[in-house]
């Protein structure tokens, strides 16, 4: 469900007018960056989850992507929670996004658009499915590849590094998975369409590194540290594709998946065909943090009421 109000190059204007011209570079070329960010339900209200991370990946984007950005992380910081607020949610996705706008054609879009700063909640529930959160998700490992280190910049989250992500989602569904997982350029598991992935084996967790053209994503990032606290040991290594069918659980990690249990893999069961009990253990902390039922021990939270309210 939309909402009412979008925030746009530093004012508000209604969904329906928020729109953008035909000739946007963005458009034609893929030139823009954007953040997925959640706010969760909190008993003090709609609180975001790692703000100041999300907008700093985001701005760091834009300079990888030589995109001019007018507004400093503060100004989208506030930006994010005082638009979150005006729409009246208690919690929401956040699509922060800056791309390059109308003016001239043609590849080189540097001092010829006009770069534009957006930022639009919605209310958005469970990414692969509700039921997925316990009884896991059915994936195929993709014929598509991950993109080689030196052909895109898989670190940036832009907009045209997602044509690869389409591709592989697109295949997964019309082979009747729910998820694809794509392979590195070396044959290594990469990561899921829109998802970095963990592998457990025999108690051990293993995940892949950078090396592998994986978006390193804030969620795994927050899980890896929850994974720490909770004394399991991680492997980052390169992951063979037969590691996946051997695995003892499989789950998926981003901000629309959140924490998502993989059940098959190309058709074969992962563990007990479900939620195994390390990936429920990390699942529950993580929802427990943010909803506010587990102090917030590593300051993940922005609580929007207070922050709106500091900044009057």
């Amino acid at each position: 469900m939309p909402a009412e109000w979008i925030w746009r190059n530093g004012e508000y204007v209604r969904w329906e007018d928020a729109t953008v011209h035909v000739s946007a570079h963005a458009l034609h070329y893929g030139s823009s960056v954007f953040e997925g960010i959640r706010a969760y339900a909190t008993p003090d209200g709609p609180a975001v989850f790692r703000l100041q991370p999300h907008t700093k990946r985001l701005l760091n984007g834009a300079k990888v992507m030589r995109i001019d950005v007018p507004y400093s992380e503060e100004d989208i910081n506030t930006a994010i929670v005082e638009t979150i607020d005006r729409n009246g949610h208690e919690a929401c996705y956040i699509r922060p996004v800056i791309f390059r706008g109308e003016g001239a054609l043609g590849l080189e879009g540097r001092n010829r658009t006009k770069v534009e700063t957006a930022i639009f909640t919605m209310e958005w529930g469970a990414y692969l499915g509700s039921e997925a959160l316990e009884k896991g998700v059915d994936v195929q490992v993709s014929s598509w590849r991950r993109m080689a280190p030196d052909t895109h910049a898989a670190m940036v989250k832009a907009g045209g590094n997602y044509v690869n992500s389409q591709f592989i989602s697109m295949e997964a569904h019309d082979n009747g998975f729910s998820e694809g997982i794509a392979l590195d350029v070396n044959g290594y598991v990469s990561e899921g369409a829109g998802e970095n992935i963990f592998v457990i084996i025999d108690d051990v967790i293993y995940t892949p590194g950078s090396w592998s053209s994986i978006l390193l994503g804030i969620t795994r990032d927050s899980v890896l540290q929850l994974i720490k606290d909770l004394g399991y040991k991680v492997e980052f290594q390169p992951i063979a594709r037969e590691m996946l069918y051997m695995a003892d659980e499989i789950f998926f990690t981003g901000t629309a998946a959140e924490v998502t249990p993989v059940r098959t893999v190309d058709r074969i069961v992962i563990g007990p065909g479900e939620r195994g009990p390390i990936t429920k253990q990390v699942q529950e902390e993580f929802f427990a943090i943010t909803s506010g039922n587990k102090p917030d021990r590593h300051g993940w939270l922005t609580h929007v009421r207070k922050a709106v309210h500091s900044e009057s």
